[in-house]
């Protein structure tokens, strides 16, 4: 089983990125910083004749690295009730990669199991549901399973340590990873 975290926090060592150090302790995985990362926003030609025109960033080897993992885990703070910008530019690129005839993504992506680790500080087990359904439906168009969320509360960094529900559900799913390792 092959893990792909893709951190979508702006803040290096947040709560998001914590509560996800959590449920992969000791078990191998990639992470990327999408922060760290060139994704240009969409410039949508889904309806032009030529399709979408190349873009020179990171995007495609992102796609590569998804495309190479089993199960991929998206990690992202909750802003202003939705995801990330960082994390909202590379899931709006799919629709570049949908039609992208390098490769398969749809009947790939479904071959993939989804998480979602989330944090916020304001209420985020009630206002952090409508990103969880958001996720969903993402991933209910593409096909691909979604196998579970975590939604923590921390607002400064480290404050999600002291979420004893979110890390007692990262300990449940390290123990099963581990145990499929």
């Amino acid at each position: 089983m092959k893990i792909l975290v893709l951190q979508g926090s702006s803040r290096e060592n947040g709560n998001t990125e914590q509560l996800s150090q959590l449920v992969l302790k000791g078990i191998p995985h990639t992470q990327i910083h999408l922060r760290e990362k060139n994704i240009r926003a969409i410039h949508d030609q889904r309806h032009d004749p030529e399709g979408f025109t190349a873009v020179d960033d990171d995007y495609d080897a992102i796609v590569e690295a998804v495309l190479e993992h089993d199960v991929i885990i998206f990690a992202t703070p909750i802003y202003w009730y939705g995801m990330s910008g960082f994390m909202k530019d590379f899931v709006d690129r799919w629709s570049q990669s949908l039609r992208d005839k390098r490769y398969s993504f749809k009947q790939a992506l479904a071959q993939k199991q989804a998480f979602v680790i989330t944090t916020g500080g304001d209420d985020p087990r009630v206002k952090g549901l409508p990103l969880i359904q958001q996720f969903q439906y993402i991933f209910g168009f593409v096909g691909m399973p979604f196998a579970g969320y975590i939604i923590g509360e921390g607002n400064k960094p480290g404050d999600v340590l002291q979420d004893k529900r979110a890390v007692a559900e990262a300990s449940i799913w390290n123990e099963q990873w581990s145990a499929k390792g």
